[in-house]
């Protein structure tokens, strides 16, 4: 974000107010981080942990960032002004990581949380990764594990970006496998293996 705070657009500047005023779960630990200058002119980044046991660490239960961009140019790929790139990551238990549903599921609860919260955005766009592994030779006592990633983008249609906050910070505890406060959503377990 350009030095010069007189510069900052009204529109970008109501974004951030919104941002900052977000209500996002009391389990997630979230920090502002520096934002990448080279995708916008304009930007803000977030960074969150789920009941993390130490500040400044990822959570062994789940972590992720949040980057609303903003370009008054309104590139073609967007369809808008403002462009929203996250990302959020948990281990699983490994028979979890091996339903072919997975995916699916984490896609859904995202989608479910932004509308959930009223969120109006276009262009949603997004992968779910199913990590799963098995230590070997000198990592043997690792054992299996298993991870679930999903980055995804979208475009806010106005500056109310606070609610896309609060969705992301949901499936972020979702993906923890924390209940969810969306009435009718099923979450995945609580129960972690500690590799090693």
């Amino acid at each position: 974000m350009p030095d010069d705070a007189n510069q900052t657009p009204a529109e970008f500047e109501a974004a951030l107010a919104s941002l900052r005023a977000a209500a996002p779960r009391k389990e997630l630990a979230i920090s502002e981080i520096t934002a990448p200058a080279s995708l916008a002119p304009f930007a803000i980044a977030l960074s969150a942990d789920v009941s993390p046991s130490r500040h400044g660490d990822d959570s062994e239960l789940g972590t992720g960032r949040f980057i609303l961009l903003y370009d008054p140019a309104e590139p073609e790929a967007w369809g808008g002004r403002f462009r929203v790139v996250c990302f959020a990551q948990a281990p699983l238990e490994t028979d979890i990581g091996l339903d072919p549903f997975l995916a699916d599921v984490a896609w859904s609860w995202l989608i479910d949380a932004l509308d959930a919260r009223g969120a109006r955005y276009i262009a949603a766009s997004g992968t779910a990764t199913k990590i799963l592994s098995t230590g070997f030779g000198e990592l043997a006592h690792q054992g299996d594990g298993a991870q679930i990633e999903l980055r995804a983008s979208w475009t806010p249609l106005d500056a109310a970006v606070g609610p896309h906050v609060e969705g992301w910070g949901e499936l972020l505890c979702m993906l923890a496998g924390l209940p969810p406060r969306s009435e009718g959503v099923t979450a995945l377990p609580r129960r972690r293996s500690h590799r090693g």
